[in-house]
């Protein structure tokens, strides 16, 4: 072969693998994670603390950047929406994946985004005052069976996750209680102290320090097993209602169509960096735990929880056309 024939070969060579080299690079830049919450919330803190873990593991920063509104509508469009590169991922709590988008026709469904993997788990937690009329969890359903409607739960909003676990679990144990919806967990711990509603309900961390110093007890989480922060409380398995636990959890997403090479990366790293002793700890002291898995396993999770959900608003009244 003639030297420049020779040469030209070599130097397409050279580009084809100088091109794949430049391809398999991932990432190799800063990646956005959308959290369609505010700033300074549960979920807000648990994913920004995750995502300094993960840092160091994919050799780049990770930009979280919140846009809450209109139940988490605002910030999935911008998450499906994204360019499928691995670049811009979301990093969401159940709410927006299963139970929003019942009610509103704009939000995206499942199979409308790629799953990367969960990363945390927590039940809801019913507290209620020390001179409430019970002392564990058949005595507290007992209670509100024998008085329909009498007493009221704080929330975090019409089909959020707290009202829709807590009716989920009430029609299967044949009681009622009163919603009453807050803007978050911080707003209705104070409103129970306040004695503004009867029971409260929400995540375990904001309700801790008022079980330790012995004004509130918890009386159910809504998880089919008991929470290693409040051994003593009981699970639904306990009150007969295990087919009926929902949790409140936490996972990443990307756009639809992120090829699978970039979606094995984010998996590998996030899986890690959640079952890290560090964010284990974290998580822990939190009342909740570090979860970590398949892209599969987080998609069968969203789907069977998606039907359940929109039983449980059908039955509410809340599924929009």
């Amino acid at each position: 072969m003639p030297f420049p024939l020779v040469l030209s070969a070599l130097l397409v060579a050279l580009l084809a693998a100088f091109g794949a080299a430049a391809q398999e690079a991932f990432p190799s830049r800063p990646i956005e994670m959308v959290i369609p919450t505010a700033a300074g919330g549960g979920t807000d803190i648990a994913l920004r603390q995750l995502a300094q873990l993960v840092e160091p593991l994919l050799g780049q920063k990770i930009v979280v950047v919140n846009k809450p509104g209109a139940g988490g509508a605002i910030g999935m469009e911008t998450i499906t929406q994204g360019k499928p590169d691995g670049y811009v991922i979301g990093g969401l709590w159940n709410a927006p994946l299963t139970m929003t988008p019942h009610g509103q026709a704009t939000m995206s469904k499942p199979g409308d985004y790629a799953t990367v993997s969960l990363v945390t788990w927590s039940p809801i937690v019913h507290c209620v005052k020390a001179s409430f009329p019970a002392s564990n969890g058949k005595e507290y359903i007992e209670e509100l069976r024998k008085n329909p409607g009498k007493y009221t739960y704080g929330n975090d909003g019409v089909g959020g996750t707290i009202q829709l676990a807590t009716e989920r679990a009430f029609a299967k144990l044949g009681v009622k209680a009163r919603p009453v919806p807050f803007a978050g967990a911080g707003e209705t711990v104070r409103a129970f102290l306040g004695d503004h509603v009867s029971i409260y309900g929400g995540s375990i961390a904001p309700v801790l320090p008022y079980v330790k110093d012995k004004s509130a007890k918890c009386m159910m989480v809504t998880s089919a097993n008991r929470n290693a922060a409040l051994p003593e409380t009981s699970s639904l398995t306990d009150l007969g209602a295990a087919s009926e636990a929902t949790v409140l959890w936490r996972g990443i997403i990307a756009p639809k169509t992120l090829p699978a090479d970039r979606l094995a990366v984010l998996q590998k790293a996030f899986a890690t960096a959640a079952l890290s002793p560090k964010f284990v700890e974290f998580m822990t002291a939190r009342g909740e735990e570090a979860r970590g898995s398949s892209p599969a396993e987080f998609r069968d999770l969203i789907a069977s929880e998606y039907m359940a959900m929109g039983k449980v608003m059908t039955s509410l009244g809340l599924v929009k056309p």
